[in-house]
């Protein structure tokens, strides 16, 4: 109970903090025994959604919109992921990128929790994006900016046929973000361990694992992680395309 009312969930016009204490589980449309928790949508001004999958054992994924791509990455559980003749097994840090109008279909194993990223995609080259599947904990890692403090995992390849985004970020305690980035590109992010501080626009947020943040482009935005223990994050951001193209 939280007799007052008091949470660390904030939005503003430009960016949206979701702390899991504000969480509202739903049915997800065409899924079945799944609850999910929608926390960045165009209902906020997103151009991208951003929701958690609560699968149980033996639940089923509904398909994408179409024209829609998919980006997966399992918390926890077990997926069984069948994507043409090929079958994968998805374990925690497990992840996979579905192209846009690709027949795939998704089982849990046992109980399941995922983040899941999806977008319209916007065609840039004659041939789409093929499928990605992979685990985090396979992907080297580089200092960002040169910092061996700020480690960053590039989850896809950021050849021209993508225009999404998904990488993996972990900052050891008291490393921060070298400049306030202010850009043209969208992000979702999902705090996974740890925590920090978020500036955000002209507001400093404390967050920790659990929480998920909106920025909308050209929003101010800064980090550092504190405490003991290093903090990371999983975010998506749009790229690759110009920036006139959705102009009527």
């Amino acid at each position: 109970m939280n007799p007052f009312g008091f949470t660390r969930s904030h939005t503003e016009r430009n960016y949206a903090l979701v702390a899991p204490e504000s969480h509202v589980p739903a049915a997800l449309p065409h899924w079945t025994d799944t609850s999910g928790i929608i926390v960045v949508s165009p209902g906020m001004g997103a151009r991208f959604a951003q929701y958690f999958a609560l699968m149980a054992a033996g639940g089923t994924a509904g398909p994408p919109l179409p024209g829609v791509q998919r980006f997966v990455f399992v918390e926890q559980g077990r997926l069984q992921l069948q994507l043409a003749e090929q079958s994968f097994i998805l374990g925690p840090g497990g992840f996979a990128y579905v192209p846009a109008d690709t027949t795939h279909a998704m089982t849990a194993g046992s109980e399941c929790r995922l983040t899941i990223f999806e977008k319209h995609y916007r065609a840039a080259t004659s041939e789409g994006p093929l499928p990605v599947i992979g685990c985090e904990q396979d992907v080297k890692a580089e200092p960002f900016m040169g910092d061996p403090d700020a480690m960053l995992k590039t989850l896809l390849p950021t050849t021209p046929e993508f225009d999404m985004a998904v990488n993996l970020f972990t900052f050891a305690p008291g490393a921060a973000l070298p400049l306030v980035e202010v850009h043209v590109m969208e992000h979702g992010l999902l705090m996974l361990q740890g925590r920090g501080i978020y500036r955000l626009d002209r507001n400093w947020h404390p967050v920790q694992a659990g929480d998920v943040i909106w920025m909308a482009p050209y929003c101010p935005q800064w980090f550092t992680a504190v405490g003991k223990e290093p903090a990371r994050y999983l975010y998506y951001k749009d790229v690759g395309r110009d920036p006139l193209e959705d102009l009527p």
